[in-house]
């Protein structure tokens, strides 16, 4: 395959592409069938590589054919080359201005799709003749307006009336009775039928023409090659697993191609890329048009001439000098650095810009070639990333709009048969499969793959990108002969127990057990089970010490069944934790209980212990101060049911008397009760202190 970066590197003195809209564009059928499709490079980004190679005569036009929708990609990446030493004029092709602003530049503008009313609004002073049921009335549109009208069974209404100024005054003419409208002047209607026909253009605008031009002597070879948008590539297998006899396993590969395009590919050189190059669409074809702002005309007051007094100086060496820079045919210097630089990039000699260089005509263009172009073109040129392609042996041949399934791949390959198992699937049984090696020496592209034992179809499989000397498992039947039963256990234990900056801190061990027992039912045959197990964050594998391969999700372990047989596969996974916990909440009991088990030391029961002490010396503060809180609440809600007691009574009685004498004792004792919380609220603060001071900088093992 001969990529894009090497048909740039033609050894050519002089390559140009111009994109010149609006050109001409002469048809010369002749040529169409010059440049036939002879390579294509299909990629599974959804785009394809198309070149074209033909003999010219002379200066030629070339014509070909796109889809308007293609133009976009065309414009982005075409190249053209003459291998020979011609150059390459332009390459044109009909513009695309915006429908609206194409029907808005024509004398009627009907880009907004306008009623009635507002089309003869925008025919004001054109001459009209409008049919009504009463005949026919010819005048200069004056101008629409709306009236408030009434109508039987719907009261007023609004309409709309044109005013016409006719032979014999103003007359205005109910549009709702309009049968008809002519307009007279025969320039606007043309006009009119014009906008008319752009729109039907519009939509009938399916394909687009590219002209190329060419100038030249002479014979010449030249070659077109663009990328546009095409059905991705995809590919299938065919796996056939041998039968008793022994022997490998063999993999048919196929690539299904769809020619979406409207030309027959014949005899093309075709060539499937599994690479994806980064692709984007850009609208180059429609015009661009920015909005500039409107600046005023500056404007500056009038000044008054004002003359000034000659200089003495050598200004008459200057002036020789400038006059002899500015002698007939002699250019300025900035034109003349101009002219200079476009005789280089036109090159001398005969032929329109014949590289000194001589040019190889037979050998086909390379990496050198396309770095000699990158320099004289003035461009840097990228290095291109390796990629794996098929590219089939002889030319294939597909009708435009068919497809075609083409062989790309027949090889043996490492394969054994196993089982299958991921609890994951929510099966009882496993899966019969492949553990394949692509051994091949091509990369497997993504693809179903349908699996042969033997002359029996097996099943169907599904695999992603495979490179060459990867190995990977294929699914593609479930194996009834082998059940499967699972038991899962999980145990967390304290291993260690200690005291840091004054928290207890718990180490625990967590394992999870999961226990598959596999029973094979099969008198003939044994079975080689692969058993996926779910990798879990956090956790480690304990049992069995290592498995045989692992993913980034699963570990996978292989386990040997006989026929009619049962085998038992364990697997142990574990995660150590630990956690803080604050030493003064901390259950004294279960720490006996640890300490009884050696998980704690007798150093963390006695640090336990002390905290324990002084912590309770703080609580037992707390509840004095509580029952105090408690007695002075009691007391003065007893105070207020008395001062409303003595509301209602005469103050001359015992029982006012004796209401007096209780607040009065009442009142000793909450004064009592002010020094007894301020005395046990300092010694609370000096407790809290003595047991803040031992846990700050407690560590204990």
């Amino acid at each position: 395959m001969q990529s894009i970066a090497n048909l740039v590197g033609a050894r050519v003195k002089m390559l140009a592409m111009v994109l010149v809209c609006g050109l001409p564009t002469t048809a010369l059928a002749q040529h169409e069938a010059a440049l036939p499709v002879t390579n294509i490079t299909l990629y599974r980004s959804g785009v394809g590589y198309f070149e074209r190679r033909g003999q010219v005569q002379d200066n030629t036009q070339v014509q070909i054919r796109f889809n308007t929708d293609q133009i976009n990609d065309i414009l982005k990446s075409m190249v053209l080359i003459d291998l020979d030493g011609g150059m390459i004029e332009a390459a044109s092709y009909g513009s695309k201005e915006p429908l609206a602003r194409r029907l808005a530049s024509f004398a009627v503008d009907i880009s907004d799709n306008p009623p009635m009313g507002e089309l003869l609004n925008r025919l004001r002073g054109a001459r009209v003749s409008v049919g009504t049921v009463e005949g026919k009335v010819a005048g200069v549109v004056m101008g629409v307006e709306k009236r408030q009208v009434p109508v039987l069974e719907k009261g007023v209404v609004e309409r709309p009336f044109v005013n016409l100024v006719t032979d014999t005054g103003i007359r205005s003419v109910d549009l709702s009775t309009v049968t008809g409208l002519e307009i007279l002047d025969k320039e606007l209607a043309a006009e009119l039928s014009k906008a008319l026909a752009a729109l039907a253009e519009h939509r009938a605008d399916n394909t687009k023409t590219v002209d190329l031009s060419f100038r030249g002597q002479g014979g010449r070879r030249i070659v077109v090659a663009y990328v546009h948008e095409m059905p991705v590539w995809k590919t299938s297998y065919r796996l056939v697993l041998p039968d008793t006899s022994g022997g490998e396993p063999t993999l048919q590969g196929w690539a299904i191609v769809e020619n979406t395009t409207d030309e027959d590919w014949n005899d093309v050189s075709l060539s499937l890329v599994a690479g994806q190059p980064v692709g984007f669409q850009m609208d180059l074809y429609q015009p661009l048009f920015l909005t500039r702002p409107i600046v005023p005309v500056p404007v500056t007051a009038g000044v008054a001439p004002r003359a000034y007094e000659g200089e003495f100086g050598d200004w008459d060496k200057e002036e020789a000098r400038a006059k002899s820079l500015m002698a007939p045919g002699r250019p300025a210097p900035a034109m003349e650095a101009d002219a200079m630089s476009a005789r280089r990039l036109r090159g001398g000699g005969a032929g329109g810009g014949m590289s000194s260089m001589e040019v190889n005509r037979d050998q086909a263009l390379n990496a050198a070639d396309y770095a000699q172009y990158a320099a004289q073109a003035q461009a840097s040129a990228g290095e291109v990333g390796e990629v794996f392609q098929f590219k089939l042996d002889q030319p294939v041949t597909i009708e435009r709009r068919r497809s075609a399934m083409l062989p790309i791949l027949s090889a043996a390959i490492q394969g054994d048969r196993v089982s299958i198992f991921n609890r994951n699937d929510g099966l009882d049984h496993p899966m019969r499969g492949i553990d394949m090696t692509n051994t091949s020496g091509m990369q497997l592209m993504p693809g179903p793959i349908s699996v042969f034992d033997g002359a029996a179809y097996a099943g169907d499989a599904q695999v992603g990108h495979i490179s060459a000397g990867e190995e990977r498992l294929l699914a593609y039947a479930v194996d009834l002969e082998v059940l499967v039963n699972t038991e899962e256990r999980s145990d967390s234990n304290l291993v260690a127990l200690r005291i840091v900056n004054g928290l207890i801190e718990e180490t625990r061990r967590s394992q999870f057990t999961t226990k598959y027992v596999f029973r094979n039912n099969d008198k003939d045959d044994a079975r080689t089970i692969v058993v996926e197990h779910p990798k879990s964050e956090g956790w480690d594998l304990v049992k069995p010490e290592r498995p045989k391969t692992e993913t980034n999700s699963a570990y996978r372990f292989e386990v040997k069944v006989d026929k009619d047989a049962s085998s038992l596969l364990e697997v142990v996974i574990e995660r150590t934790d630990a956690q803080k916990i604050a030493l003064t909440s901390y259950d004294l009991q279960n720490l006996l209980v640890y300490a009884r088990d050696g998980k704690a030391s007798d150093q963390v029961v006695a640090a336990v212990r002390e905290a324990a002490r002084l912590q309770q010396r703080v609580f037992d503060i707390d509840q004095q101060i509580a029952r105090i809180e408690k007695e002075r609440s009691e007391i003065m809600a007893d105070q207020g049911r008395v001062r409303e007691n003595m509301t209602r009574i005469d103050r001359n009685t015992d029982l006012y008397s004796r209401y007096l004498q209780k607040l009065g004792e009442q009142e000793t004792r909450l004064e009592e009760m002010v020094g007894q919380l301020e005395n046990l609220r300092n010694q609370r603060q000096q407790r809290q202190a003595e047991l803040d001071e031992y846990l700050r900088n407690l560590n204990v093992r």
